[in-house]
């Protein structure tokens, strides 16, 4: 089979490349930037104000550059490169580290420690409006339909957490990620201290921010652990920072920094090669197998109407990983697809198991799975990746499977995100310039309100999968009708809600908001 990348059979017109702007670079230095940022004319002149950093000028040049393994078209001024190198020599980080308390949070998703965790975790996860987004009249019944779905789903899912040994390691492996960092950090001459935010589960956010603030923290280089950014996982964590930030005195003054997306790093870029190229030589005829990227989906509108740059970053993430693998003579084939899609909308293309089965049919026999948009094991690569995904590749006609561990705690790469940090602690700024500016919720007074707002401006209401109604069998068919359904529900709910009767109550679920 020649090298180079696959193109599924599944991935129609969804999959065709499309460039979106990167996220700003608020930490100039750990990360180059780019591209310009699009701040409103008023955003613009408040963050002149506040002194922030890495505006592209005006006068910047940029040209189109085909990037060889993919002959796909990229922006970017010609005196960037695509890979971002550290450079911490030349960061002077004595005076900062000497008067201010540095703090490092990182961010991420969280998940059930164990099978009692995971009823609970769901509820979090669908109270999120951001998951799942009901009509502005219903809104009081998110709450009790998060209830609704977690207790339904909550079986299933603890068939898949007992199959992985009863709960996810997520929060071991970030808590041990963390300790790495704080050595690694303070191995650099920076003393600071790292703590751990999860989204949906413990430690929370919140009670990661009410620490910070208990250590007098006065610096803080906030640090998603998603390589690639989206509204949907980076974006989600930052508005509830976002939230928590505009409504607490004493961090609306604290100084912070967001490094928003690292996929080109150096460090990352060949930390994940290394565990390719180790990976490979366990097979019998490593030339042969096809490198398989599954990176967690999300949905199409999200991409195409909304403006999540997540698709452009995981192409280019992608790009980056095989010419540094060609720089090793590895030429295998390789492709792309997006996992884990739920409901009947339409998420990014090609799906994962789609083409597991595509390649199956086109006589592809050793199959090696890259999980890309994760640095830590949990249910989606020990469970869906392992198990689902191995299982159907067998079926498939794949004979010899392979799965590329998570990062975890790679020395290479835990001490490139030290030196991210290093790297962006010159640039953190001022939250706000005033507690009033502060609590103007659309205006980008600081980094992670100015980083939603370049964006993430449709935050407030994403925008719906489907538009146009269309008859017969189709995907936008089949959404309507889960509309339908999903208001036949929320009228049931309604009346259970006004009249205190009906099966929810029997089963005791609605009396837990009264």
């Amino acid at each position: 089979m020649r090298s180079g990348r696959i193109q599924s059979s599944a991935s129609c017109s969804a999959s065709s490349s499309s460039t979106f702007p990167h996220p700003p670079c608020l930490s100039s230095a750990s990360r180059h930037c780019k591209f310009p940022r699009l701040l409103s004319p008023r955003a613009l002149s408040l963050s002149q104000r506040v002194s922030r950093n890495c505006l592209v000028p005006e006068t910047t040049q940029f040209s189109f550059s085909k990037q060889s393994s993919t002959n796909k078209k990229r922006l970017f001024p010609v005196n960037v490169g695509a890979l971002v190198t550290s450079n911490t020599e030349a960061i002077s980080t004595g005076p900062l580290v000497a008067e201010e308390k540095i703090g490092v949070l990182l961010l991420n998703l969280g998940g059930p420690e164990t099978l009692d965790d995971v009823q609970p975790f769901l509820f979090n996860l669908f109270a999120d409006p951001d998951i799942i987004r009901l009509p502005r009249l219903f809104r009081f019944l998110q709450k009790p339909l998060a209830q609704f779905i977690s207790v339904l789903r909550a079986p299933k899912s603890k068939e898949g957490y007992a199959s992985i040994g009863g709960g996810s390691p997520l929060r071991r492996i970030t808590d041990d990620q963390a300790e790495d960092l704080r050595k690694s950090l303070w191995a650099k001459d920076v003393p600071a201290k790292v703590y751990v935010g999860m989204r949906y589960w413990h430690p929370f956010t919140e009670e990661a921010i009410e620490q910070i603030k208990r250590d007098g923290i006065t610096k803080l280089v906030v640090l998603p652990l998603y390589p690639q950014f989206s509204i949907s996982t980076s974006g989600s964590s930052l508005r509830l920072l976002e939230s928590i930030f505009r409504d607490d005195e004493y961090l609306v003054n604290m100084q912070h920094t967001v490094i928003p997306s690292w996929y080109q790093r150096e460090g990352y870029i060949k930390s994940m090669a290394n565990l390719i190229e180790k990976e490979l030589q366990k097979f019998d005829r490593p030339e042969k197998v096809v490198i398989f990227f599954s990176a967690h989906g999300v949905p199409l509108a999200y991409v195409e109407e909304a403006g999540d740059p997540y698709k452009a970053e995981m192409e280019e993430c992608v790009d980056l990983i095989i010419e540094e693998l060609e720089k090793r003579k590895i030429t295998n084939a390789y492709t792309l697809a997006y996992q884990s899609r739920v409901g009947p909308v339409e998420w990014l293309k090609p799906y994962t198991d789609d083409t597991i089965v595509d390649l199956g049919r086109k006589g592809v026999k050793g199959l090696l799975a890259v999980p890309i948009s994760f640095v830590s094991e949990h249910i989606e690569t020990l469970e869906e990746i392992d198990v689902e995904y191995k299982e159907l590749a067998l079926e498939s006609g794949i004979q010899n499977w392979g799965r590329v561990p998570a990062l975890g705690c790679e020395p290479m790469f835990i001490s490139d995100l030290a030196d991210a940090v290093i790297e962006s602690l010159p640039y953190v700024g001022a939250m706000a310039v005033s507690n009033l500016e502060a609590r103007q919720s659309l205006v980008p007074l600081g980094s992670v309100e100015e980083l939603l707002a370049t964006y993430d401006s449709q935050r407030r209401e994403l925008p719906a999968p489907v538009t146009v109604w269309e008859w017969g069998w189709t995907k936008s068919a089949e959404t309507w009708n889960g509309r339908a359904a999903m208001l036949a529900v929320l009228v049931l709910l309604l009346l259970e809600v006004t009249t205190g009767e009906g099966f929810l109550h029997q089963w005791g679920i609605l009396p837990l908001f009264h």
